[in-house]
């Protein structure tokens, strides 16, 4: 079927909401009628991510319930349906009705509905699987996306996103089925009766706060100078504002200024052209009002709340935007640190980050002697490191980041906690500053203790069905290149994810990687150097990553220019 016939049986067929119906007769541009059916919004290994709308190639209410029927199928394969599945949802346009389709989806499937009462950050519906003790999550967000943007993402009974065998599973249960024909709902008002939608919340809140609480390593330090610290937060419009605000308000930081304008939830994001902490833009009322307070550090958290950006001020009174790899290596150093002096650190202790962060991450963990592991893109890898930790009973989490501007303190989630993530930080500035020092003092220390290290990351766009495939055939070309330098470094190693070798140009050894199969292609460089390149899995960008290590900021700055110059002629 081509895409002008798909577009025709969903204007045709009689059960097509009116609205969307008229939405669709509207449209008189075939390169969007063929956008919006040229291919069905894809169920990827985390579930879907789209622009909002009419079509097979958007997220809306029926894109949502054939997700939600597949889910259910599988879940009533497993005969696990009586635990039920909890639901969250953001800011964004559309996030509370999808969430009540998928709901009412799961009730006439005869599996129970968690649905929060309102919205919830990602890592509180993490949270709240496990709490619950259900048998799966769906949480409505597209992260940092554009606003005309949302998502559907589908969690497990460990908490974490799903991972194989659930994952391919539940993407072979979806693609089979017919949107319109294989799909079942029912009334909200008969599921509550029948005890299948259930309005969750402060209960779960409370519990979620409690175990954030338990994280905190040096409340003396809070004690002593957290009512010192002026800090300034904006939630980005989206739903970390009320948890933000209550973790650092009961644990004694009183100077908390929130951004005004970007306070409330809005799913247009009026301020920002997208949501995205690590945009400068998404900064720029924070920094005014910063300015006008004398704060010491600035704080912004995405629509989900699951990704935290920082500035921090120095003691010229210059504020200083700080990477994911730089707060992720912060906030393990001060973790660690502070774990080994006030406990002592166990001998299996492991400190976990994606391919795709930076190598000061395994300098840490060898000064401190626990076990550097590194997974693949996606904080669902990092989760399932921590549920085999948890079934082995060997290996204890202590940490882990993404350079993506995510990480996870304690293990009462499976997914990343930009909540946790910011009391971490602010408890760390508390600390710091009973030695007279600053965030960015600590940060420059770091660098003298393990290294000039500097990482980019840049990617292409490439739109449509036509840029699918290019994505396709660039990585094929980059693939079979097989460059043994690159830009003037040597590739001593070259990890191709998608075959599962690591091929050491040195000794012409070829070892498995003991990762999943995934299309990633990586370069170990001369010098503590690294190439990785990969398609991303929620938009239509090809992404480059880059590392370097440097005897200066200036070497190291350097270096990574001339890297990245070379990598963007790759596109």
């Amino acid at each position: 079927m081509n895409y002008l016939e798909a577009y025709r049986e969903w204007v045709d067929n009689p059960g097509l909401d009116p609205l969307m119906r008229e939405e669709l007769l509207g449209v008189k541009d075939e390169d969007e009628i063929r956008d919006r059916f040229y291919t069905e919004l894809e169920f990827g290994t985390a579930g879907l991510r789209g622009v909002i709308g009419g079509g097979l190639n958007r997220m809306n209410m029926y894109t949502v319930r054939k997700a939600t029927q597949g889910l259910a199928d599988y879940i009533n394969e497993q005969k696990k349906g009586n635990r039920g599945v909890a639901i969250a949802y953001d800011s964004r346009h559309m996030s509370p009705e999808f969430a009540d389709e998928a709901a009412l989806c799961l009730a006439a499937n005869g599996i129970k509905a968690y649905v929060f009462e309102s919205l919830r950050p990602t890592p509180e519906l993490s949270f709240a699987v496990r709490h619950l003790k259900c048998i799966a999550g769906i949480n409505i967000t597209a992260s940092h996306n554009p606003p005309e943007y949302n998502g559907y993402k589908v969690y497990w009974e460990d908490g974490a996103q799903i991972v194989p065998p659930h994952d391919k599973a539940i993407t072979e249960k979806v693609r089979s089925l017919d949107v319109f024909e294989c799909t079942a709902s029912m009334d909200k008002e008969e599921a509550i009766k029948a005890g299948l939608y259930v309005s969750i919340g402060k209960e779960v809140d409370d519990a979620y706060m409690e175990e954030i609480r338990k994280c905190v390593l040096r409340p003396e330090a809070i004690k002593s100078c957290g009512g010192e610290l002026k800090i300034v937060y904006t939630p980005l419009h989206g739903t970390g504002n009320l948890p933000v605000q209550r973790i650092l308000s009961e644990l004694g930081f009183e100077h908390v200024y929130v951004v005004s304008e970007q306070e409330k939830p809005d799913g247009g994001f009026p301020t920002v052209s997208y949501p995205n902490p690590e945009a400068a833009e998404a900064f720029e009322l924070g920094l005014e009002l910063a300015k006008k307070v004398d704060a010491d550090l600035i704080l912004a958290t995405d629509p989900d709340a699951d990704r935290l950006g920082v500035y921090v001020k120095d003691d010229k009174g210059v504020y200083h935007a700080l990477t994911g790899n730089m707060s992720g290596c912060l906030i393990a150093e001060y973790e660690i640190a502070s774990r080994k002096e006030k406990y002592g650190l166990p001998k299996d202790g492991a400190l976990i980050k994606s391919i795709v962060s930076t190598n000061m991450a395994d300098e840490i963990a060898k000064a401190y002697g626990v076990e550097l592991i590194e997974v693949l893109t996606g904080f669902k890898y990092i989760g399932q490191k921590m549920l085999e930790f948890q079934e082995s009973g060997r290996g204890t989490y202590l940490f882990g980041f993404e350079e993506s501007y995510g990480c996870l303190i304690g293990d009462y989630a499976r997914d990343k906690d930009a909540v946790s993530a910011t009391m971490a930080l602010c408890e760390a500035a508390a600390y710091y500053k009973t030695l007279d020092k600053n965030l960015w003092d600590a940060m420059l220390m770091l660098y003298e203790k393990y290294g000039y290290t500097r990482e980019k990351v840049f990617s292409v766009t490439k739109a449509g069905a036509e840029g699918k495939a290019e994505i396709e055939a660039m990585m094929t070309r980059i693939r079979e290149s097989n460059p043994r330098e690159i830009a003037g470094f040597e590739v001593r190693a070259f990890r191709d994810y998608q075959a599962g070798t690591i091929t050491n140009f040195t000794t012409s050894e070829v070892e498995p990687t003991n990762l999943p199969k995934s299309n990633v292609l990586y370069y170990d460089l001369a010098d503590g150097g690294w190439v990785c390149v990969r398609p991303s899995g929620t938009e239509p960008k090809i992404k480059y990553y880059l590392g370097v290590k440097g005897s200066s900021f200036a070497d190291a700055d350097e270096k990574a220019e001339l890297l990245e110059k070379t990598l963007k002629s790759w596109s």
